[in-house]
């Protein structure tokens, strides 16, 4: 009967034990959460679609780029931004790809899965970088090389959240803070939507140390536009008195 009870009680701890688990990864992947696009999404979207700057520092758009529908749909992606620009003063170019997305999505989508899957390898392995913006904060980033024959590519990467702490504040200018998470499935959950922003240059025809150097300077300047621009526009739409609906003649 001892082993009978023994053995039980072993199941009943290893059941215990899936369930758990079960349940916490289902928190962290947000499995049990709607799938549906909230309402937070939806504006997070429309509001870096409608803000992202055209020019800030010495950089300078050149042309909008095509978004791939399949990878936008493997990226989750709510609402994006495709853009080259073009630095008027050394001429360097630098693409912006940026995502809106759930965690989940935003998480899971990364550079060192899918460009392998585009026939790239990996170069240099992603590791963190800190960079100083132009409004004295600053960002944590990823960055890391993926090559193939005769191309290789410099990529920034780096998360969009909201900053609590400024928000608690009412700093609404500096309510935004850029991460790069050892685990972002697990740092972004609980955000209603996350910025995923890419900034990749062609590292071809430049040196390596040149390509840090361009990517650092796009980033120190375009991420304290984008943010300042999503400032004015969510403190414009809190203030903008609501809308009445014109009254309808009587139909007679």
């Amino acid at each position: 009967m001892k082993t009978s009870a023994s053995g039980l009680l072993t199941l009943a701890g290893a059941t215990l034990l899936v369930v758990g688990v079960t349940v916490v990864q289902g928190m962290w992947t947000e499995r049990w959460k709607d799938r549906s696009v909230s309402k937070e999404l939806e504006q997070a979207a429309t509001l870096l679609e409608k803000t992202f700057p055209e020019n800030f520092g010495n950089w300078n758009l050149e042309r909008e780029l095509e978004g791939d529908a399949k990878e936008l749909e493997r990226a989750g992606a709510v609402g994006h931004i495709s853009r080259l620009y073009r630095n008027n003063r050394t001429k360097a170019r630098v693409s912006a790809f940026v995502v809106c997305a759930q965690p989940h999505d935003a998480s899971g989508h990364t550079p060192d899965r899918c460009y392998p899957g585009a026939g790239f390898e990996i170069g240099e392995v992603e590791h963190r970088q800190t960079i100083l913006l132009s409004d004295g904060r600053s960002a944590e980033t990823f960055t890391g090389t993926f090559r193939k024959t005769g191309q290789t590519l410099r990529i920034f990467w780096t998360y969009g959240i909201r900053d609590a702490a400024s928000i608690e504040k009412e700093d609404i200018a500096t309510a935004r803070t850029w991460i790069a998470p050892q685990i972002a499935r697990i740092a972004l959950v609980g955000e209603p939507a996350v910025y995923k922003l890419y900034a990749i240059v062609d590292e071809t025809r430049l040196s390596a140390a040149q390509s840090i150097v361009e990517c650092e300077d796009f980033l120190a300047s375009l991420l304290p536009a984008l943010d300042a621009a999503m400032a004015v526009k969510e403190t414009a739409d809190e203030e903008a008195p609501p809308q009445q609906e014109t009254a309808r003649p009587a139909a007679g």
